[in-house]
């Protein structure tokens, strides 16, 4: 009997599934590559190693690697600040610290990062984006900081109106933005063609068929645009500044892939993925990458979801979009020159909207709204200051919301006119709340007897129950009521 992945029927699927994930990684490799500041080229090869390297390894079944989206900012501000050459070794460095985190078998580790930390870093990376593009909408240089791009778009708009080439461009980034939100709302039929594809096909025959004098996209052979890492720049990685990109680089990959195959796991009814095994294919993907000078690679679940849509069964998808891509870059290099920027801009404007939690926000607010604080904080500091500085930041909001609702404790007094006072203390009572704890007891009258009822106390902690038995002690000195103490302590 053959195996599953042999068998004809499954086999016609997974062709035909990775024909839509080739497609609609196409024009996403290419954008990625582009907003990273790097050479269109590079995110081809990350997509062909996502493929041929982490798509043949063991780990998730269905889900598809490549250039990421969430990885754009982070990489143009380590080119800007290192240089294209160090770019190979940050991501090789990268690679191998995400092969050992999987041979420490921390992959599963990973799934108890903060939700809200996660969405508030999507969202930051999303309003990054999308104000970083607007300027490559119009074929003008964006600002380096989150707040300067922000700052900037009302002298952009202004100068738009006044210049043709960048009215025109904008009106090509716009179009592509347009389809691309009305795509899901078309016919069947025509939906079969993958949105990103279709959008930027069309915005491409229109500035060809119009003559509109926008940028286009600037093309080179796979061969040239390999930079593999020299001696001086793996020496370089001594740096702090520079182990700081590789762990950031290594963690938030690492984060955004695991997220992505739990995602993924919920689509299908297929063999759930060993996120250990994972970690190491996308390490193993990583140093290719890095040997390569290409960008870093993550699981991208927008590629995932449409290789599950697609009907895919097995890793066989995933390995032949590798090969199409392959194939497309090595034949036909020059189709990609007359890709105009506007339109690949647009596409990653629209990205850049879709990592945004718009519709859960507002729910999260009503329900939790610690976590909505701790979301948009996040995202206001992954914009303000940087990725790797915003997702500390929002960590660490994370660890003392949940110190401070893990200590939530409460005191309440039952008075009555006969008996005693019937005191009950429910919650967390821990260190961080007991003065809290002790302002309330002492506050109890003395000539009268107390009963505690620790009943609903969650969790009692040294210092809280040294001093509960201290205050218990002092209350029944000979001539006082009596403090009723449960055995708890």
């Amino acid at each position: 009997m053959l195996p599953n992945t042999l068998l004809p029927e499954t086999l016609r699927r997974d062709a035909a599934a990775s024909l839509v994930v080739f497609l609609v990684a196409l024009p996403l490799c290419v954008g990625v590559a582009v907003a990273s500041g790097v050479p269109a080229e590079l995110g081809l090869i990350t997509g062909i190693v996502g493929g041929l390297v982490a798509g043949l390894l063991p780990g998730s079944s269905l889900q598809v690697s490549g250039p990421a989206a969430g990885l754009t900012v982070l990489v143009f501000e380590a080119v800007h600040r290192y240089g294209l050459p160090a770019l190979g070794a940050l991501v090789l460095a990268a690679g191998l610290l995400q092969l050992l985190l999987g041979l420490l078998r921390m992959g599963r580790w990973f799934r108890a990062i903060s939700i809200a930390v996660v969405e508030g870093m999507l969202a930051g990376i999303g309003l990054t984006i999308i104000a970083g593009q607007l300027y490559a909408m119009a074929d003008a240089k964006a600002p380096g900081s989150g707040p300067a791009k922000l700052a900037g778009l009302p002298a952009l708009l202004a100068d738009s109106l006044t210049s043709p080439g960048a009215l025109a461009a904008c009106g090509v980034g716009a179009g592509t933005v347009a389809v691309l939100a009305g795509w899901p709302h078309l016919p069947a039929p025509i939906r079969a063609v993958p949105a990103p594809l279709a959008a930027v096909a069309l915005a491409t025959g229109a500035v060809a068929a119009f003559g509109l004098p926008v940028a286009r996209l600037d093309v080179r052979g796979l061969a040239e645009a390999i930079r593999p890492p020299g001696l001086d720049d793996l020496a370089s990685l001594a740096e702090v500044g520079m182990i700081g990109t590789v762990v950031a680089f290594a963690l938030i990959s690492s984060a955004e892939t695991l997220f992505s195959a739990a995602a993924v796991d919920r689509m299908h009814d297929g063999p759930r993925t060993d996120y250990d095994k994972e970690l190491i294919a996308q390490g193993a993907g990583n140093a290719v990458c890095g040997v390569l000078g290409a960008l870093p690679m993550t699981a991208v679940i927008v590629r995932s979801s449409a290789n599950v849509q697609a009907g895919a069964r097995t890793k066989t998808s995933r390995v032949l979009h590798g090969v199409w891509l392959l194939l497309f870059a090595a034949l036909f290099p020059a189709v990609l020159g007359v890709i105009p920027l506007a339109a690949l801009a647009g596409v990653l404007v629209h990205a850049g909207w879709k990592l945004m939690p718009i519709r859960q926000l507002a729910p999260l607010w009503r329900r939790h709204r610690g976590e909505a604080v701790v979301l948009l904080c996040t995202a206001i500091a992954v914009l303000a200051l940087n990725l790797f500085e915003g997702v500390l930041l929002g960590l660490l909001l994370a660890i003392v919301k949940t110190a401070w609702e893990t200590s939530h404790f409460h005191v309440d007094v039952a008075q009555e006119e006969d008996g005693p006072l019937r005191v009950r203390l429910s919650g967390n009572a821990t260190f961080l709340r007991l003065p809290k704890m002790l302002d309330s007891l002492e506050a109890l009258p003395r000539d009268r007897p107390i009963e505690l009822d620790l009943s609903e106390v969650r969790h009692l902690d040294h210092a809280c129950r040294t001093a509960l038995t201290a205050w218990a002690d002092r209350h029944n000195r000979p001539g006082t009521p009596a403090v009723s103490v449960p055995t708890i302590l």
